[in-house]
């Protein structure tokens, strides 16, 4: 049996994620980002994702999502009540889950056409191998 590797129709697509990087498309990223099917915002300033503020969301509200996928690192956390308010007074979904997590939910969404954006929290101390790495 012959596989082919199928790149979805969009520019950016996430294949993994963990709690120090990311790799989109072919590019580790080892610092907070936000990623839409055709945008990537590198250096996304959130660190802690208990001490956002709503202003931290203008980014990815700025993308006009459906749905907001926010990868919170390693262990799953959740932003302050006024960032959720933010998007759901806008009709905007919004989920938090490890980055694993998000980086598959990103992906599916995004594969069915939905207009998903995401935020990654990367601590930015990582040494070892991240996802895609040998």
């Amino acid at each position: 049996m012959q596989f082919n590797l199928e790149r979805p129709d969009f520019d950016y697509f996430l294949r993994g994620a963990d709690a120090a990087s990311a790799l989109v498309n072919e590019r580790q990223l080892r610092a907070s980002f936000v990623i839409a099917p055709d945008a990537l915002i590198e250096d996304w300033p959130v660190r802690d994702v208990t001490a956002m503020g709503s202003a931290d969301l203008d980014p990815l509200l700025a993308l006009s999502p459906e749905v907001v996928v926010l990868g919170t690192g390693g262990s799953q956390a959740f932003p302050p009540a006024e960032v959720m308010a933010a998007c759901l007074s806008q009709g905007i979904g919004l989920e938090s889950m490890t980055n694993a997590a998000a980086a598959r939910t990103y992906q599916v969404l995004a594969g069915e056409g939905r207009r998903v954006v995401a935020g990654f929290v990367l601590d930015g101390r990582g040494s070892g191998a991240g996802p895609g790495d040998p």
